[in-house]
């Protein structure tokens, strides 16, 4: 397990995904992914593809792990795409602006191949269903 610090935003592709179906397989490979400077990735034994467990004070989910293509994230930092995966971890604390914190939110990051990536459904349930539903 490593600690790093999560960065949140928008990508193109999860614009595009939006725009296309956030039902559909394109929505997912888009934002339920978890992006690491390559040398990161080395560190911490994970290949492009890998599932990873992403750990806050706030939640927890696992993602995809994916080598970033260009020089961000920095070592030690790594990036979700806004969405609701990125919502398991991020500071839900809006300091009246309506707004989670999305950014510099401590994580530890794990391999993991004891739980799949859940798809939106199964992830909406979990997250804003009550256990008696």
């Amino acid at each position: 397990m490593a600690e790093f610090l999560l960065l949140t935003g928008r990508t193109i592709w999860q614009g595009e995904a939006i725009e296309t179906a956030k039902d559909e397989d394109i929505y997912p490979k888009a934002v339920a992914v978890c992006y690491f400077h390559p040398a990161d990735m080395e560190e911490l034994g994970i290949e492009e593809g890998d599932p990873v467990r992403v750990k806050s004070e706030h939640g927890e989910i696992v993602v995809e792990a994916r080598a970033a293509d260009v020089d961000v994230p920095a070592r030690g930092q790594v990036f979700i795409p806004m969405g609701p995966w990125a919502n398991r971890v991020v500071d839900p604390d809006t300091a009246s602006t309506g707004m989670p914190g999305f950014k510099g939110v401590k994580v530890e990051i794990e391999p993991t191949d004891e739980e799949p990536i859940k798809d939106m459904s199964e992830l909406m349930r979990r997250t804003y269903l009550r256990a008696e539903d």
